[in-house]
């Protein structure tokens, strides 16, 4: 009977595959199997990784060394004590963005996610807190993309999530178009700890999905800190890199 039922089983899923073929989620063409990228999206993706800040995690041309710091980082050090992005911000990278955020499509969370894992802390015991949207928000959208990239990132032996870690206590306006110093005023104070005992003495992987200035996670990590988090790193699927891109990222909370 379990052999009749494999059986089938299988049947329907080559029936599906043939109706639904998986496509690229970058550009829709139709692909080998689900959340992978065709060749010209893949290739156009632009991932991050060494040799970079090693505060704000702003690419280096050379290799300066694990410890370096950009200039920026060195004359105004940042509250959080890493970051790191899997891609920078490009057209694939927003077409993704976008299509989690607006879009509807909370399944391309774990595409993303695929490819943020790989920037997940290999030592020690790390707890996963997303950045919180406003309530008015949550209603008008229907989830928050960062808690579900938060989802797609586990299960991991040594990470922990806190969904509700961190509360979004007022909302805060548009902030494209508006400079670093603006952005930084409009969501100063806009975070809080819900519970102080959840995060004291904790190591913080705060999740998002775009970095632009770092104006947004740097207000919750300042709210983490001061609830006495032992330390706050940053893991987002894109940033933007000064080098890289002209426009500003069409995506704020």
């Amino acid at each position: 009977m379990m052999g009749w039922i494999g059986i089938l089983k299988q049947v329907v899923a080559r029936c599906l595959s043939f109706a639904l073929p998986p496509r690229c989620p970058g550009c829709g063409a139709i692909t080998p199997n689900d959340h992978a990228f065709c060749l010209h999206c893949w290739t156009a993706l632009a991932f991050l990784g060494q040799p970079q800040c090693a505060r704000c995690g702003e690419p280096f041309d050379l290799d300066r060394g694990a410890d370096a710091l950009c200039g920026a980082c060195i004359a105004d050090p940042p509250p959080t004590d890493a970051v790191n992005a899997a891609v920078a911000y490009g057209p694939i990278a927003r077409a993704l963005a976008l299509k989690l955020k607006y879009g509807r499509r909370p399944g391309i969370a774990r595409t993303i996610g695929a490819q943020m894992r790989r920037h997940l802390p290999q030592e020690g015991e790390w707890y996963l807190v997303p950045v919180p949207l406003h309530r008015w928000r949550i209603w008008s959208r229907g989830y928050n993309q960062s808690a579900l990239l938060a989802r797609a990132l586990l299960p991991r032996d040594n990470c922990h999530i806190l969904l509700d870690a961190l509360v979004r206590t007022k909302s805060t306006p548009q902030l494209r178009g508006l400079g670093r110093a603006r952005r930084a005023k409009e969501v100063r104070g806009a975070f809080r700890v819900a519970d102080k005992s959840r995060v004291e003495g904790r190591s913080i992987l705060l999740i998002d999905d775009v970095y632009t200035t770092g104006a947004t996670v740097n207000a919750c990590a300042m709210a983490l800190k001061r609830a006495g988090a032992s330390q706050v790193r940053v893991l987002c699927w894109a940033r933007v890199v000064r080098d890289l891109t002209k426009s500003e990222p069409e995506l704020e909370h």
